[in-house]
């Protein structure tokens, strides 16, 4: 993600991320994680697959003296299954969310149903006050997601994100 998108994105959830727990999916740098919690964010579950960058990440945090920074090296749809399940108690139940979906754009193709599942779950189990962040490219169709009408969809091309507030 592009400096300036992240910036962009931001500046459209505000404060509210304020108080929240930080979860960024697909993290590959960390950057929106680590993000998150220098805006004010309480805390930050970081899933990266690939164990060295996901490692990378774990030094950065490190560096950077962040105590409320977990990350976990870990297959985000094994994960979120997992999660699901009561396997993987990660995120908390009665914190707001802030969740970040910023994976590589083929998957909205080539693992459309997966991604689908994903966001609608992640949706559907976060707390009132939750916001979810998707990044894609044009290819996602908004409206395939929950509560198509209530996206705040803007282009920053070549990405597209769509901002979610869980009433």
């Amino acid at each position: 993600m592009k400096d300036r998108l992240r910036e962009a994105i931001f500046n459209l959830i505000g404060p509210s991320i304020r108080g929240k727990h930080a979860v960024d999916l697909f993290a590959g740098t960390g950057a929106l994680g680590l993000e998150a919690i220098s805006r004010g964010a309480d805390l930050a579950t970081l899933i990266e697959q690939h164990h060295p960058t996901a490692n990378v990440i774990r030094q950065s945090i490190a560096s950077l003296g962040v105590q409320q920074a977990e990350v976990i090296a870990a297959n985000v749809f094994i994960w979120w299954k997992m999660q699901s399940v009561g396997m993987a108690p990660v995120l908390s139940a009665d914190k707001p969310w802030a969740v970040f979906c910023s994976p590589p754009y083929d998957f909205y193709v080539g693992r459309a149903d997966e991604m689908l599942e994903l966001i609608a779950g992640l949706i559907q189990s976060a707390p009132v006050e939750s916001v979810f962040v998707v990044e894609a490219d044009p290819r996602l169709d908004f409206q395939t997601l929950p509560d198509p009408q209530a996206w705040d969809v803007r282009s920053y091309l070549p990405a597209v994100v769509g901002i979610y507030r869980k009433e």
